[in-house]
């Protein structure tokens, strides 16, 4: 599990020991502070609660769900117990305890295993993966890549889950706005466990620069609702393209888990193009 561990310690901002982990790991590049930031700071949050809450933002029962499965095994929760580090180094720990165990002890630290891998890391950790990918340079796509595969090799290890995860299954959909529920539409897009999808800031200034829409710097909410503002036909319709590339992700290898967010962005694509016939109804006034 030592390999898990310094994946986690390549979530932090760079230090001199992670140049020598990336050199132990074989992994392209070097840790430069301005690519730490712009994926992990300014696009890429490495919390759970961003992409499994219903705000799509850090804290909120996400976190508090995560901080109880900590206190369910007799620790007291870290500062921040939905951060990826704390996340994987929390795992490996459990690995290593269930390796040391034998007998009905084994079998239950194979159980918190399981359920922090399930729960916890593998219902949000690969779709977010895959956003990395497609905005980091090296050695973070290559971090990204890496502790993909370990994930998958986990998932062969520990087999698949008995049900759903809690987080997925009381997660809200996303609000259809021609039933006046236009603010909670906007910022519902902007939460992955709501809309199937992780909408990054790069992503919104391609969108403006391509649909020929002018970008009002901001925080993502400001700059979308701008979107939908001066172009809202074609705003939607980028969208229901996002999403259903977000649904074209091959995320097979989590069987229910992947079959989830697959769904659920293609139900948001769904309801993107038929909202798309209506567009008038998203102008900012209605936002606002």
């Amino acid at each position: 599990m030592e390999l898990l561990r310094a994946l986690a310690v390549l979530a932090e901002p760079p230090t001199d020991e992670q140049a020598g982990l990336l050199a132990l790991l074989d992994l392209p590049g070097q840790p430069d502070g301005a690519a730490f930031a712009d994926v992990f700071l300014f696009q890429l949050y490495p919390y759970a609660s961003v992409y499994l809450g219903p705000e799509g933002m850090l804290g909120g029962e996400a976190r508090d769900r995560i901080a109880g499965f900590f206190r369910a095994l007799d620790v007291t929760p870290p500062t921040e117990p939905d951060h990826l580090t704390v996340l994987l180094s929390a795992y490996a720990d459990l690995v290593e305890r269930e390796a040391e165990a034998t007998g009905e002890a084994a079998v239950a630290w194979r159980r918190s295993r399981a359920a922090l891998l399930w729960e916890h890391l593998l219902s949000w950790v690969p779709v977010y993966l895959d956003r990395v990918r497609d905005v980091a340079g090296e050695p973070y796509r290559a971090w990204a890549e890496l502790l993909d595969d370990v994930l998958r090799r986990e998932v062969a290890v520990v087999g698949p889950p008995s049900e759903l995860p809690l987080h997925l299954r009381e997660a809200q959909g996303l609000p259809d706005p021609r039933e006046g529920e236009t603010k909670l539409f906007v910022a519902g897009l902007l939460a992955p466990s709501r809309s199937g999808m992780i909408l990054l800031r790069d992503d919104l200034a391609t969108a403006c620069r391509g649909l020929g829409i002018g970008l009002r710097i901001g925080e993502r909410r400001f700059v979308l609702t701008s979107m939908l503002d001066q172009d809202p036909t074609a705003t939607l319709q980028w969208l229901a393209g996002r999403a259903r590339a977000a649904a074209g992700r091959d995320h097979a290898w989590l069987g229910d888990v992947g079959a989830w967010w697959r769904d659920r962005a293609r139900r948001t694509a769904d309801l993107l193009d038929e909202v798309a016939t209506d567009a008038d109804r998203l102008r900012a006034d209605t936002i606002a």
